[in-house]
């Protein structure tokens, strides 16, 4: 038996029985739990308030040796709030869909159960602490946080450069099958031209140049969100549900 103890985001809850809840938790330090937090769905639980979507928490964790290596599920036995994040989401719904989908993204790139991911953890602590804070725009953030995350997963696209040839750029044509910008010599079918100004402030995004992508107009921020979004549907092969409902422009 063993007790162990991390700090975490809250991904997303699941029912089980009459009281009780399977919790999603992408941690520093364990990578992606799920973990059994028993009695948080009664009404006076004050317990269950802390292990909300959102919520950033310092949480202790009790597993049987078997659990431990993946069978069976650890106990959620504390929790403590880090910052309730969720509070300054929930409530506003451009904030709620963009984080929502930040959630499911970092869920996506942690498949794999107890393999630590401290990039994307930090990148998702960062990424709601801006949501939260409403000083951004959450679609800019939202993009910003789909781009950087799949850069980690080693999908970063090029928006400048050639992504086939290395033919310094501005180039025209993107492909997403390519992995970004590409040349006229290395264009393939189904390529196509967005606007010079999508793809500066994608790049923008890519490098955290906030002033430059807070400058872009209201129709090239949707120009550049809808290739955010074909080119993380490409890489994860099927899309993400809460994309759906995130407000474009």
């Amino acid at each position: 038996m063993s007790l162990f103890r991390d700090d975490g985001i809250v991904l997303r809850t699941q029912k089980l029985g009459e009281a009780d809840r399977i919790i999603t938790l992408l941690t520093r330090a364990h990578g992606r739990v799920r973990a059994v937090a028993r009695g948080v769905r009664r009404t006076k639980s004050k317990f269950g308030a802390r292990l909300e979507p959102f919520s950033h928490v310092d949480v202790q964790f009790f597993a049987r040796g078997s659990e431990l290596i993946g069978r069976g599920l650890p106990l959620c036995t504390q929790a403590e709030t880090i910052a309730p994040y969720g509070r300054h989401i929930v409530g506003e719904y451009g904030r709620y869909t963009a984080g929502t989908a930040m959630l499911e993204t970092a869920e996506r790139f942690t498949d794999h159960e107890g393999e630590p991911n401290v990039q994307q953890y930090l990148l998702l602590v960062g990424g709601l602490r801006t949501l939260a804070n409403g000083e951004r725009a959450p679609g800019l953030v939202l993009d910003a946080f789909l781009l950087r995350s799949l850069a980690m997963g080693g999908y970063a696209p090029s928006f400048e450069d050639c992504a086939k040839c290395g033919l310094p750029g501005p180039n025209r044509f993107f492909s997403i099958a390519a992995g970004g910008v590409i040349c006229g010599d290395c264009r393939v079918p189904g390529s196509v031209v967005p606007s010079p100004e999508a793809l500066r402030l994608l790049g923008a995004l890519l490098t955290g140049d906030w002033p430059a992508a807070e400058a872009a107009e209201s129709r090239h921020v949707r120009e550049g969100s809808g290739l955010v979004s074909a080119y993380l549907h490409w890489h994860l092969e099927r899309g993400l549900r809460s994309l759906r409902f995130v407000e474009k422009g």
